[in-house]
């Protein structure tokens, strides 16, 4: 008995021993690293590892880089799940042929690599590195000091990969891919960025000086490393713009004889960009034709597809699809060409909302009802046929979901409204003109209504598109509304946190009173002539053909502010730069974001909390450079923002003269549609998702 005891006895020892050494033996990891600039390594820098939280970031381990410039560092091999792992690289020695380690080491070097929540086994800190991240987290940096939400922090860090390779400070995979290598100006931008911040690594004669003056902040600001100036050109991305892209020339001259500059960064930029935004194009999971887009509560972008991939669709025949969701990083989650389909959706359209209790709720056109998704697994959680409300419902567009979980939307095709109590359909009621004319709960006078919001009294906001007013009622008693007159054809309406509603008014104030009231009795009198027999896509076909039509004669685009008390300001037209304003996004700091479908562009208004706004700015002027930002975009529709701060675009529409053509040519047949997102990293101030009532800064 006392073997068989002191047998169980060593067999428990040598378990619990089996259970504890091997964690206590690995729960540090060494990793090896370069620091390096243009190809030169970096001898003598401080290394040093941080982990960026919610709170002040704490330093997690130090050391040096050798006469090499690599490192080895050691630190905890636990995944980091509440936070992220940083690199910070400080002073130094730029090596080459010329200079050796023991001379002065460079104060202004100052390079960052963003890891997320584990170390990789090679690590390299560079100027490319230190441009994904300055860009991704621009947010969230101040100094060498990276802190903010930590889901904002791992959207950040999500997105560093797609811009660099933190293994070997190549370029990402995603950057260099079909959809931005050669479509967009992020590639020669980024490589030029890391370009202009080499050179004061390297010691270029009087580059670090040059580039600080390039790169002071509009407040005065005046940067000391090469990391602040990132910083500051990410937050100011089209102030000194040219200026700061005259200094390629001033650090790298071609030589004589050549044709390019002699450096190791290939394309660079040719021309001087209006701003220094970087911005990634993203496609799959079924997107196609977009209308509206939502952030979840994880930071996903949720789309509306009014088209499937790959069909022949025109404005006169839709192939209708269903909703897409891309991961904070850009990488489609749904299903790839047809998304998430069931519950009744047939062509979504623009509404698209998110509640609290991970349900997404859609809106369709052809199928003309609701339907609702799970968030998690985008399982459809509506009946097959959607909630049509006994087939009484049109095209629907706009929807939302309200702090006490109602839901509301509108039926742009037959000018009514629904109202779901608690997301319950069998609550549901239709308010205004129903499909037989006749009043179902009380007539509210809404014309081919397209936008809605609520604000923080709980006010209900429809923008007309059918004209050129604003309908305000409160959610409790929507007999009591409102009338207010804005721009012709407004679509998206959003509120910021003082209640001012912000409406994009897709065609505008002509100007002279003469000319709104001509393109007005020119509209109606268009939808005139739609006879009765004509079906709900009939009439939805010559609806967008006559708007297009008016857009293209009459090109223009601002948007209104309407105060809580309803007092109208505006129209902003960000300097008549904003052709067909659409969607409309607020963010943390209460400024505004407007993509402009006809001009490709989005635009950036000062809004009501001027504070936040570059010196000298007041409420409505632009904050974005003349012409607004470009990148990527094609016909473009929703707008949203996600908790890192990056600006999500929906590329709708593609080519749209085949979409005009009742018989498009056929080897051009599937090219109406857009398929691709665009993602601008790090430039409004991040909110709290899913966007419930106001924008809620995080």
């Amino acid at each position: 008995m006392r073997n068989e005891a002191r047998k169980t006895l060593l067999c428990a020892t040598l378990f619990l021993t089996s259970i504890f050494i091997p964690i206590s033996a690995s729960a540090d990891d060494s990793v090896e690293g370069r620091v390096e600039a243009n190809g030169v390594p970096i001898a003598k820098a401080n290394v040093s590892l941080w982990l960026a939280t919610s709170g002040a970031p704490k330093k997690l381990a130090q050391t040096k880089t050798t006469e090499q410039g690599t490192f080895d560092l050691t630190a905890a091999s636990d995944k980091h799940n509440d936070g992220v792992l940083y690199l910070i690289a400080e002073g130094g020695v730029a090596l080459d042929s010329k200079s050796r380690a023991g001379n002065m080491s460079n104060s202004a070097t100052t390079l960052m690599t963003i890891l997320g929540d584990e170390l990789p086994d090679q690590i390299t800190i560079n100027e490319l590195t230190t441009v994904a991240s300055a860009w991704t987290s621009a947010q969230f940096l101040k100094g060498n000091a990276l802190s903010g939400n930590v889901l904002g922090l791992k959207i950040a860090a999500g997105n560093v990969p797609n811009l660099v390779d933190i293994e070997t400070g190549g370029l990402g995979s995603v950057i260099i891919n079909p959809l931005n290598g050669p479509q967009t100006t992020s590639l020669a931008k980024m490589n030029t960025l890391g370009l202009l911040l080499s050179a004061c690594v390297t010691a270029i004669p009087n580059a670090c000086n040059k580039l600080f003056a390039a790169t002071t902040s509009p407040n005065g600001i005046v940067p000391t490393n090469t990391l602040s100036a990132a910083q500051n050109i990410a937050r100011n991305s089209s102030h000194n713009a040219d200026k700061l892209f005259r200094l390629l020339n001033d650090f790298y001259p071609v030589p004589e004889g050549k044709r390019y500059r002699d450096v190791v960064h290939l394309p660079y930029l040719t021309f001087a960009p209006s701003s220094w935004t970087l911005s990634l194009v993203y496609s799959g999971g079924g997107y196609s034709g977009v209308g509206g887009i939502a952030i979840d509560g994880e930071g996903n972008m949720w789309s509306n597809n009014n088209f499937m991939l790959g069909a022949q669709t025109t404005i006169f025949d839709q192939f209708g699809s269903g909703i897409s969701k891309f991961a904070p990083n850009g990488r489609p989650l749904s299903p790839p060409i047809t998304g998430y389909l069931g519950g009744g959706v047939d062509s979504a359209g623009w509404g698209i909302a998110i509640s609290d209790d991970d349900k997404v709720w859609v809106t369709s056109l052809i199928g003309s009802n609701i339907s609702v998704f799970d968030r998690n697994n985008g399982k459809p959680l509506s009946p097959e046929t959607g909630y049509d409300f006994g087939g009484k419902l049109g095209q629907m567009q706009g929807i939302i979901v309200t702090p006490k979980g109602d839901v509301w939307a509108v039926d742009h095709g037959h000018s009514q409204i629904v109202h779901m109590p608690e997301g319950d359909a069998s609550k549901g009621r239709i308010l205004g003109k129903s499909v037989d004319g006749k009043p179902e709960h009380g007539t509210l006078a809404v014309k081919e209504p397209f936008g809605i919001a609520i604000d923080q009294k709980e006010q209900i906001w429809i923008t007309n598109s059918g004209t050129n007013t604003v309908t305000r009622f409160p959610a409790n008693n929507p007999s009591n509304a409102v009338e207010f007159e804005v721009g012709y054809a407004p679509h998206a309406i959003a509120i910021d946190s003082q209640g001012n509603a912000w409406v994009a008014n897709s065609i505008g104030h002509p100007g002279l009173r003469e000319k709104l009231a001509f393109i007005k009795q020119k509209f109606d009198a268009k939808i005139a002539n739609y006879t009765e027999s004509m079906s709900d896509e009939e009439r939805a076909a010559k609806g967008w053909i006559d708007l297009w039509d008016i857009a293209d004669e009459y090109p223009g685009g601002d948007v209104s502010m309407i105060r809580a008390d309803g007092t109208i300001m505006g129209p902003f037209s960000a300097g008549n730069s904003m052709n067909g304003a659409w969607g409309v996004s607020i963010d943390g700091n209460d400024n505004v974001w407007v993509s402009n479908s006809m001009s490709h562009t989005i635009t950036h208004l000062c809004g009501v909390r001027t504070e936040n706004c570059p010196a000298g700015l007041k409420t409505g002027d632009p904050i974005s450079p003349a012409g607004g930002y470009f990148g990527g975009l094609q016909t473009i529709t929703g707008i949203a923002l996600d908790p890192a701060g990056n600006v999500w675009v929906a590329n709708s529409w593609n080519e749209t003269d085949i979409g005009f053509s009742e018989v498009p040519e056929e080897a051009l047949s599937t090219r109406f549609a857009a398929n691709t997102t665009v993602v601008f990293f790090g430039l409004a101030k991040p909110i709290s998702t899913p966007l419930i009532g106001p924008a809620v800064g995080k």
